[in-house]
């Protein structure tokens, strides 16, 4: 099946299990590098186990995140606003990604994000996390309390919509009653495109010194 329809359905659990199935394969634990969903996720993997380290970008909230902003009900309203859309692949106009994604950038830029990267994503994930606290077992929950994990960094854009800072701080918060490494960096001005964007550079050179910092050095796989 290809097309928007093979990935319609997918929730939280499916593409953990997918990624966690990859780093099981591997002969050592890998840092696990998420953004927005993938940065639940990489906390999920981390939270069980799989993984050396991780940085979750702007992550998409987890159970027990209470904060919602008004900015974040906005962005989510293209999926959220149509129950139907929990079983479909959805993808957003350039108007909805510029306030979403690109409101930190210049409208060109944005537009030019929108028309190079914007592809159909499952909607069952946005739900997922949405009713995560109404939920008993939630595919949102992560193991906030294992002191066991790798060292985790999140990183938050003070200017993001789809995922408010108060969100990741939040979730930030959660953390609190593990005493494995678990530090907050946020880029003042910066959206949901942090990662994407003409400014992607700094975020990048950031979460490797980091990494450096938890003695965990990069290797150079350009002549392997």
């Amino acid at each position: 099946m290809n097309g928007p329809e093979a990935v319609a359905g997918l929730g939280i659990d499916d593409v953990t299990e997918h990624y966690a199935g990859i780093v099981r394969s591997l002969d050592r634990p890998p840092v696990l590098i998420g953004h927005s969903f993938g940065g639940l996720i990489a906390q999920k993997l981390l939270g069980v186990g799989l993984g050396r380290a991780a940085v979750a970008i702007d992550p998409a909230q987890i159970k027990g995140v209470k904060a919602l902003p008004p900015a974040q009900l906005r962005a989510g309203f293209p999926v959220l606003g149509n129950p139907a859309n929990r079983r479909r692949a959805v993808s957003l106009t350039a108007a909805q990604f510029r306030y979403g994604f690109g409101n930190a950038l210049e409208e060109t830029e944005s537009d030019d994000l929108y028309e190079r990267l914007t592809i159909p994503s499952p909607g069952r994930p946005l739900f997922e996390a949405a009713f995560a606290n109404f939920a008993r077992r939630s595919p949102a929950a992560v193991a906030t309390g294992n002191a066991d994990r790798g060292p985790l960094l999140l990183i938050s854009g003070q200017a993001d919509h789809t995922v408010p800072d108060v969100v990741t701080r939040s979730a930030y918060k959660l953390y609190g009653d593990s005493s494995a490494v678990t530090e907050l960096k946020q880029f003042p001005d910066r959206g949901h495109s942090l990662v994407v964007d003409h400014g992607w550079r700094t975020v990048a050179e950031y979460a490797l010194r980091w990494l450096s910092e938890q003695g965990i050095q990069g290797r150079d796989t350009s002549q392997v």
